[in-house]
């Protein structure tokens, strides 16, 4: 089929899709983790993050998005029997695929190596959309593990979120790239809060210059401000955390690192109890297929 031909196509299929999503209303918030590149701690905030909200009596799902190296599972020691994977090609429903996890999260395990969203199938395409919609029912806030870097599928849950949580360093290549990820949004016109998060701080004094140094090229080159939405301090707990296997909010809630992430959550809680949704996360992703 010529190009032309193509995005016709996935016009059409978009059409039916938003006309679809036009009789459906969601209350659910979704937050997007991500960052501009791996290796700065992403999952392991989106995981211990869910456990936090649920904590003030929110019926959380987290969902694994990383369609390149899904890992939120090992965080937790779940030990998942299928995937969205599964999903996709209708062998099993939203439903037989979510997991109890640590602290009354409900968890969709991801699989790697997933191909693109825009070459999904009709069928995987319809029933993605479906079984989203019957997520959200049962959900008041979605947290979804992205992947790293500024690829198109890590983009368009992106862009489908209420909020977008981009987890950064101090180290000079992590800031790069977090920016790389806030213009790459910027320039798609991304709808939702885009806000910082720098993990593995040695101080609050590093943590504010880190964001401020990010913020201060945003606001200069895309005039566009971002928010600031916290940091965690450097901490061992964390490390030992992964070695066993347990998200650190649990086996380590005296820590450092677990009342940065508490502090995160509780004003996440407050921003989403009032917040004004777009539609829900089931009518925006109809949008990605354009």
């Amino acid at each position: 089929m010529a190009q032309g031909g193509v995005r016709a196509h996935r016009k059409d299929q978009a059409s039916c899709l938003r006309e679809l999503a036009r009789h459906h209303r969601s209350a659910t918030t979704t937050i997007a983790v991500t960052s501009g590149k791996g290796g700065v701690g992403k999952s392991n905030i989106a995981v211990n993050l869910s456990i936090c909200l649920a904590a003030h009596g929110i019926r959380v799902t987290l969902v694994d998005a990383d369609m390149g190296l899904a890992n939120a599972d090992l965080l937790m020691n779940l030990h998942p029997r299928y995937t969205v994977s599964h999903v996709l090609s209708g062998v099993r429903s939203i439903e037989e695929v979510s997991m109890e996890a640590p602290g009354g999260v409900h968890f969709i395990p991801g699989a790697s190596g997933l191909h693109e969203l825009a070459d999904l199938s009709e069928f995987e395409r319809q029933n993605l959309i479906s079984q989203f919609q019957k997520m959200e029912i049962n959900t008041d806030i979605a947290v979804l593990d992205c992947g790293a870097g500024i690829s198109r599928n890590v983009l368009s849950f992106a862009l489908a979120a209420d909020q977008v949580l981009v987890v950064t360093t101090p180290e000079p290549p992590a800031i790069t790239d977090a920016y790389a990820m806030i213009k790459a949004l910027h320039r798609e016109g991304c709808p939702g809060r885009i806000g910082v998060f720098v993990n593995m701080a040695n101080s609050r004094a590093e943590a504010l210059a880190t964001f401020q140094r990010i913020a201060g090229v945003a606001e200069r080159f895309l005039d566009y401000s971002i928010a600031d939405c916290g940091y965690m301090l450097h901490d061992t707990a964390v490390e030992l955390a992964v070695q066993e296997r347990c998200p650190f909010v649990i086996c380590h809630p005296g820590s450092n690192a677990s009342a940065c992430i508490a502090a995160m959550a509780t004003d996440m809680a407050r921003r989403c109890t009032g917040q004004r949704h777009r539609g829900g996360f089931f009518s925006r992703v109809a949008g990605l297929f354009v």
